[in-house]
């Protein structure tokens, strides 16, 4: 498999304080470097009307952008800090220039409701029963329907934790990941991924993200090995990534891909 951190020193989906993480970009930073990592990338997620528990209020947007490039010229030499984004689905674009930005699908749309799907279980099972009619399936179908589009939705470098909807379904809980139409789903939404280009032209990134393993939600990182196996297939690049929200949980998970 080929990762593009195979050494498990860099991670660029981090956030802070300044949206649903528990930390600074001083701190974070601080504790990347005690780790030996060699780039710390912050992934702030931008402002999104939807989702104003997880997001970045406007006006701390700046404040984001002026903390982390404060960290970038104060570590300069020792690690490197790129200023990114996670832009969601149904965001809208800050207007600001970044490193780079990761797209993601938190919610999917039912008409004007806007159903999470990584929030809590008792939300998402109400978002399904409500607009969905209890049907998993399409609500599956609805969130990879999403997911297909998401780099030309976004504008996204990477991919975000592409098998999102799969949090809170630790042991097949609501549908079940190795049936053929789950698959034939999943790989549809990442063949039309294959087929989109990032704003400079480069083939998307999709990384695997060990987010809902260090929360405890599941044991197996994003996407699952059937999905990594098609990403590898089609030749786009991996990225290891710990979607930290916790300075003691930056590099959760990163020894089962470490070379």
């Amino acid at each position: 498999m080929k990762i593009l951190n195979p050494r498990g020193d860099a991670n660029l989906h981090t956030h802070t304080s300044f949206c649903d993480g528990k930390d600074t970009p001083y701190e974070l930073v601080q504790a990347a470097i005690l780790l030996g990592f060699r780039t710390i990338g912050f992934s702030g997620h931008e402002y999104a009307p939807h989702d104003l528990d997880a997001c970045m209020a406007r006006d701390d947007v700046p404040k984001y952008r002026a903390a982390v490039l404060a960290a970038r010229e104060k570590y300069a030499g020792r690690i490197d800090v790129r200023l990114g984004i996670e832009r969601d689905y149904y965001g809208a674009t800050d207007g600001y220039a970044y490193d780079y930005v990761i797209g993601s699908v938190h919610y999917v749309k039912a008409g004007d409701v806007f159903v999470p799907v990584d929030n809590t279980p008792e939300l998402m099972e109400q978002g399904v029963r409500d607009c969905f009619d209890g049907d998993f399936k399409a609500y599956v179908a609805a969130y990879y329907d999403c997911v297909a589009d998401v780099v030309d939705r976004t504008g996204a470098d990477i991919v975000g934790h592409f098998d999102l909807v799969t949090k809170f379904n630790e042991g097949n809980r609501y549908f079940d990941e190795h049936a053929a139409w789950y698959k034939k789903l999943a790989l549809h939404a990442l063949a039309r991924i294959s087929q989109s280009r990032t704003p400079s032209g480069a083939r998307p990134i999709v990384e695997i993200n060990t987010g809902a393993m260090a929360k405890g939600y599941r044991t197996r990182p994003y996407p699952d090995a059937f999905i990594r196996d098609e990403v590898e297939r089609l030749g786009l690049p991996m990225l290891l990534s710990s979607d930290c929200h916790d300075k003691t949980k930056l590099d959760y998970g990163f020894d089962m891909f470490r070379e």
